[in-house]
């Protein structure tokens, strides 16, 4: 019997090693493989507009944590491709998409305030066709999530709940954009706030979802990216549309967080004690 306590610690910490090393290993290659593959994309010819090769650092640090622990990762990885029906509410999919173009809507229109005009890039005012950059924008975008929130979110989900796990990546994933913090401090934290709010929004909105995780993620990334590229224009260095974006996410953000369960059983806590 005085053995057990000893072997169940022992477990413990070697679990605790155990997904220490595998988000190591991830977010070492992540960040590395991005930084090779923005510095090669000049002399592929791709243009930065159609897809930018840094998405696809994330997708890179899943394969090697697969191939040094392939179990684990299959176990993390189900449910992104098609499969059974999920037991999540009806309609989390369809919300969740939404939201996407909800935070675009807020942006533009926080913007066309401040402003006095909104700005707006046709589709065919740009370099390349517009299809061309859907497609190749979602599949940079599943490029990115399958990582970030295929595999990084249900790793740390277990350990610092849903919530927690979401503001964590949300972090983890804004400092990977280390190009962000050449601009102006408000620039970056304008970003670090989107990438943290929008993390939030994209780990409850997954939450019980179990098939076409990656999709849906992807999908959303896309809209965003699309939106700003369209109707944002924070590439040329603005602080202004960056924190109005900033400022967006979180809107957009409130109601996934009040809606969580963490949130419910802390209000139904409160209201118990008071009672």
């Amino acid at each position: 019997m005085s053995g057990r306590p000893g072997n169940m610690r022992e477990r413990e910490q070697e679990q605790e090693r155990e997904w220490k090393a595998e988000a190591g290993v991830y977010l070492a290659v992540a960040f590395v493989a991005a930084g090779v593959f923005g510095a090669v994309q000049p002399a592929t010819g791709i243009p930065p507009e159609v897809v930018q090769l840094t998405q696809f650092g994330p997708a890179a640090g899943v394969v090697t944590v697969g191939l040094l622990w392939p179990s684990r990762v299959r176990r993390r990885l189900s449910g992104i491709l098609p499969g059974r029906r999920t037991r999540g509410p009806v309609g989390r999919e369809a919300l969740l998409l939404l939201t996407a173009p909800l935070i675009i809507a807020l942006s533009v229109g926080a913007y066309a305030c401040v402003e006095g005009t909104a700005r707006m890039t046709g589709p065919r005012t740009l370099q390349n066709p517009f299809a061309l950059i859907v497609v190749a924008q979602l599949v940079g975008a599943c490029g990115e999530e399958i990582g970030w929130r295929c595999l990084l979110q249900p790793l740390l989900r277990t350990r610092f709940g849903p919530l927690g796990a979401s503001a964590l990546v949300g972090v983890v994933w804004g400092v990977w954009h280390v190009q962000v913090f050449a601009e102006a401090p408000a620039y970056a934290a304008g970003f670090l706030l989107a990438t943290v709010a929008m993390s939030v929004v994209l780990g409850l909105g997954l939450e019980r979802v179990q098939a076409n995780r990656l999709l849906l993620a992807g999908g959303f990334h896309t809209l965003v990216n699309l939106g700003m590229l369209l109707f944002m224009d924070e590439e040329s260095g603005a602080v202004l549309p960056m924190v109005l974006f900033g400022g967006a996410c979180l809107l957009a953000a409130v109601p996934w967080v009040l809606r969580s369960p963490a949130v419910k059983i802390l209000a139904a806590t409160q209201g118990a004690r008071r009672g």
